[in-house]
């Protein structure tokens, strides 16, 4: 299948001269279309600044970031802003909802911040990404009025809202129950197989990764290892 994301030699270095920090070394590898993999790496390993260059945040010091089939790198603030909302969906390990706006509202916040105006065929989409999220009936009720894994199931549901290439989680169940961050991680291999839904996790921790099918890893700015667990998922998820 085709790389839909694609790090070419990347390449981050902070500050300049004798006082400068390599933060990422020479990084390339790509996610295919569909793909559920995992960067696995602990804290300063240089995970977090990938995941910021691959999601359009940052602008790496050197290499290139193909999305799509398209050389992001040299985009403009405006043009990455645009791409971004529209092809790349974030999960974090808050969910950043908006509390005084209800579930309906938060999810269809990444096409109100593009400018488009909300439809029919967004409600009903809506209506069926909460029902595949296990929240139906909760389309009214205020986001501060959930729990917190409803309200990271809502946090999921607005990065899937637009359709996304790829979604990218940066240790979205860090602040989580292992009850609640089981449940996470079922119900993003479902999306995965029931819409094709490419993701790419970010944690620290190696039993997370191991629930997905491909484990990268980053130590001190360098991919060191890129591997594919063999297991077989239950069925059903």
């Amino acid at each position: 299948m085709p790389d839909v994301l694609v790090a070419d030699q990347l390449e981050m270095v902070y500050g300049e001269g004798d006082t400068s920090t390599r933060a990422l070394k020479d990084v390339s590898f790509g996610v295919n279309s569909g793909e559920f993999a995992s960067i696995i790496g602990q804290s300063g390993s240089g995970k977090s600044t990938l995941l910021n260059i691959l999601g359009l945040l940052d602008t790496p010091t050197g290499g290139r970031v193909i999305l799509d089939d398209q050389d992001v790198t040299a985009l403009d603030r405006t043009e990455r802003a645009r791409l971004r909302n529209r092809a790349i969906g974030f999960v974090f390990q808050f969910h950043h909802l908006l509390p005084e706006f209800t579930v309906s509202e938060n999810m269809t916040m990444p096409a109100q911040i593009s400018g488009r105006r909300i439809g029919e065929e967004d409600r009903e989409r809506t209506t069926r990404i909460l029902d595949l999220l296990g929240l139906e009936g909760l389309a009214n009720k205020n986001a501060n009025e959930l729990s917190g894994g409803q309200k990271q199931r809502v946090a999921i549901g607005r990065a899937l809202m637009n359709q996304p290439t790829i979604i990218l989680a940066d240790e979205p169940t860090g602040n989580l129950d292992s009850a609640n961050t089981e449940g996470v991680y079922r119900l993003f291999r479902e999306i995965n197989q029931d819409l094709g839904t490419t993701f790419l996790i970010v944690t620290h921790d190696r039993g997370v990764a191991e629930m997905t099918d491909r484990v990268l890893e980053v130590r001190d700015g360098e991919l060191v290892q890129d591997l594919r667990n063999t297991y077989l998922p239950p069925a059903g998820g």
